[in-house]
């Protein structure tokens, strides 16, 4: 029995450190804090409700890569944004900046919301509008 409990747990720490994130070779932990901002405003492109720091995809692994290895050439974090996004689009960024290609993003969940609050007022005033027939009016009891 204590054979078989060690069997599983040393499986279990096998499989931990198979999942486990390619360590970096950070210079100090200002680069190692500035690498996880900046991967945290970035969205993972499979899995896309993840950013970039969180994933296991292998994509996002490789612009983890990519992303660390223009910060060791000098790179700013605006300008690896700024690759990343011309790349890949808005998409990329958490927070996409506000222009006409991202107006839908933006503002269309506010339009979704407004436009069912108009039909729901408007079922509402319709059914107040209707008269009730002597067969509906329960005097018959």
């Amino acid at each position: 029995m204590k054979r078989i409990a060690l069997v599983v747990a040393v499986l279990f720490i096998g499989m931990h450190a198979a999942f486990a994130i390619d360590p970096l070779p950070f210079k100090d932990r200002a680069e190692e804090v500035r690498f996880q901002n900046l991967t945290r405003q970035l969205r993972c492109l499979v899995c896309q409700n993840q950013d970039l720091a969180d994933s296991d995809a292998d994509l996002a692994k490789d612009l983890r890569r990519q992303v660390f290895e223009m910060m060791q050439s000098g790179k700013s974090d605006d300008q690896i944004k700024q690759y990343l996004v011309s790349r890949y689009n808005d998409f990329v960024l958490y927070d996409p900046p506000l222009h006409a290609g991202t107006w839908l993003l933006w503002f269309g969940p506010f339009a979704f919301l407004a436009l069912g609050a108009f039909v729901v007022l408007r079922i509402l005033r319709q059914r107040a509008r209707v008269p009730l027939s002597p067969a509906d009016s329960g005097e018959d009891w």
